[in-house]
């Protein structure tokens, strides 16, 4: 069964139709920003998306966290998309690794009140820790903590490549996890300002015109009534994974 899945799969990366000539949309929005929501915007306009199972089927965080890009780059399934949503895109200072490897691509960016980021962040796991814990501590500099339960607990045993929701999200660290987000989102915004602002696009949540917005932006036609807020939650409905 194992090896008729992995042939299952050669083949259809195989048969994956390659992106070639066409520029490249990253979605470089923080977790818990509407990443879900501009993936199926994409999508269904007519735009091939990898996706959070794209991403994890071909390890490609993994690879981002040993700074491994180009084995990213280089995979028949990246070859196969032109625009990519969720991890690894969003992770420090790679949107800088993506402009200076795709130099005519364009980068996508929504923001919202970071105490709601927040309030989102603790909802999506029960306040614990999303995804996986080393690379949760690596991007929201709680390394030193990491590493103390590390030496210290013996129960405490993180994996290298898989989900592990290992430590919380407490009310108390609000303020640490709000300054992570806001300096993120500032800094992407002024290396563009630098770099190249035309490949740039940056928008509120909470803008009524943002899909609109970014259709005008990518060169999309979108009709005026159109709207997409996938995988919404609430606190008594916990079903989403990135907005």
């Amino acid at each position: 069964m194992l090896k008729s899945n992995k042939i299952r799969k050669i083949f259809n990366l195989i048969h994956l139709p390659v992106q070639v000539g066409r520029k490249k949309i990253f979605c470089i929005s923080m977790q818990r920003n509407g990443t879900t929501s501009v993936g199926d915007f994409l999508s269904e306009h007519g735009i091939r998306v990898a996706r959070w199972k794209d991403s994890v089927n071909n390890h490609w965080t993994y690879h981002w966290s040993l700074g491994d890009f180009e084995t990213i780059f280089n995979s028949i399934a990246f070859k196969s998309f032109q625009a990519y949503e969720d991890d690894p895109w969003w992770m420090p200072d790679f949107y800088k690794v993506l402009y200076h490897r795709f130099p005519k691509s364009k980068f996508v960016l929504f923001y919202r009140n970071s105490d709601d980021w927040f309030d989102s962040m603790v909802r999506h796991s029960d306040g614990k820790t999303l995804g996986n814990t080393y690379r949760h501590c690596k991007i929201y500099k709680r390394l030193s903590e990491f590493y103390q339960k590390l030496d210290s607990q013996k129960g405490f045993k993180p994996t290298a490549n898989t989900v592990d929701n290992l430590m919380l999200i407490e009310e108390r660290s609000r303020n640490h996890y709000k300054m992570v987000y806001e300096e993120y989102n500032r800094e992407a915004t002024e290396f563009f300002s630098k770099v190249s602002k035309n490949q740039f696009f940056l928008c509120s949540l909470y803008d009524s015109e943002k899909w609109n917005k970014l259709g005008k932006f990518l060169g999309i036609n979108v009709k005026n009534n159109y709207n997409v807020h996938s995988n919404k939650s609430n606190a008594h409905n916990i079903t989403s994974r990135s907005y």
